[in-house]
């Protein structure tokens, strides 16, 4: 018999993580951001990629989604608290959290 219990405080937010991590653009976009010199165009950038982020529009170019559901799903990387989001003038940029990254990996060393 099985019998269902509720997650541990701390493994909530592992959740959050593995549902965004779940779809395999979203994955992508995450590795691209961790080095966005080397795969956004640089020339192109409004704001420093290392400093402020990407561009949603470059992010979205590159994958070749449309605006909408590029925006979707870095809402769901933003929520699951993998990348910051930071407006310059009407463009949205996102940059990888890397403290909250390392936090879930700590928190994945404790829990598995």
């Amino acid at each position: 018999m099985t019998t269902h219990t509720e997650p541990e405080p701390d493994v909530e937010p592992l959740l959050d993580v593995f549902k965004a991590l779940a779809n395999p653009v979203r994955l992508q976009v995450l590795r691209w951001l961790r080095d966005p010199v080397r795969h956004f165009p640089a020339e192109r950038a409004i704001a420093d990629p290392v400093e402020v982020g990407v561009c949603v529009t470059h992010i979205q170019e590159k994958t070749g989604l449309a605006q909408s559901t590029v925006s979707a799903y870095m809402a769901e990387l933003q929520r699951a608290g993998l990348v910051r989001a930071t407006r310059v003038g009407k463009w949205t940029h996102y940059k990888r959290d890397e403290a909250r990254i390392a936090e879930f990996v700590a928190v994945l060393g404790r829990t598995l």
